[in-house]
C-alpha cells in the first residue's frame, strides 16, 4: 500500500518548497568544506561516532539499573562500559580510531559486494540480474581499494564518505524544493 500525502499535507510541504532549497545549498556548502580538509572532517566524523556510542553507553549502563536479575545487570554493565570505552577512546585518539573504522568499512563494503554479487547470480534467470552483480563488484572493488590503502588513507577516507554524502543530500533537498513547488 503507498503512502501518499493528502492535498492539505502535500500543499504545506510545497509551501515550504524554499527551505528544502535553502538546506540544500547549506549542505552543499558544508560539503564543500569537507572537500577542503578531509582530515578535519574525518575527525568529525569520528567524533560523531564517539558521541553515538558515548551516549548508548552510557544509557545501557542506566538500563542496568532498571533489570532485575544478576545475568542481566552484567550483560547490560558490560555493554554500556564497552560502548562507553569505544566512545571515549574515539575522542582521545580520533586519528587512531578512523583507523579502526576505515578498516571496518573495508570489510563492510568486501562483504557486501560479496553478498551481492552472489544474490544478482541466485536472480539470474530474471532480467536486471546482471546489475545486481555489477553493483556488487563495484561495491567489493571499492572495499578492496580501501584495504589496500589502508592505513594511510584512514586520514581523509571516512571524511571523503562524509563529503559526498552532503553533497549529495543537499543535491536531493535542492531537486525536491524545485519539484515540490510544481
Amino acid at each position: 500500500m503507498a503512502h501518499t500525502l493528502d492535498p492539505a499535507g502535500r500543499e504545506a510541504v510545497a509551501g515550504k518548497w524554499g527551505w528544502f532549497v535553502a538546506l540544500g545549498v547549506l549542505l552543499i556548502m558544508f560539503g564543500g568544506v569537507a572537500f577542503g580538509n578531509l582530515l578535519m572532517a574525518t575527525v568529525a566524523s569520528v567524533y560523531y561516532v564517539g558521541i553515538i556510542m558515548l551516549i548508548g553507553g552510557l544509557l545501557n549502563l542506566a538500563h542496568a539499573f532498571q533489570v532485575r536479575g544478576w545475568e542481566s545487570v552484567l550483560y547490560w554493565v558490560l555493554s554500556g562500559v564497552f560502548y562507553a570505552a569505544a566512545g571515549l577512546f574515539a575522542f582521545i585518539n580520533p586519528l587512531l580510531a578512523s583507523s579502526v573504522l576505515t578498516f571496518l568499512l573495508a570489510v563492510a563494503l568486501i562483504v557486501a559486494g560479496c553478498f551481492r554479487i552472489w544474490v544478482g547470480f541466485k536472480l539470474r534467470p530474471l532480467g536486471g540480474w546482471g546489475w545486481m552483480v555489477v553493483g556488487g563488484i563495484i561495491t567489493f572493488i571499492a572495499g578492496l581499494v580501501i584495504a589496500a590503502g589502508w592505513p594511510v588513507n584512514s586520514l581523509w577516507i571516512l571524511g571523503l564518505f562524509l563529503a559526498v554524502d552532503l553533497v549529495m543530500q543537499g543535491l536531493a533537498s535542492i531537486a525536491f524544493g524545485v519539484l515540490v513547488r510544481g
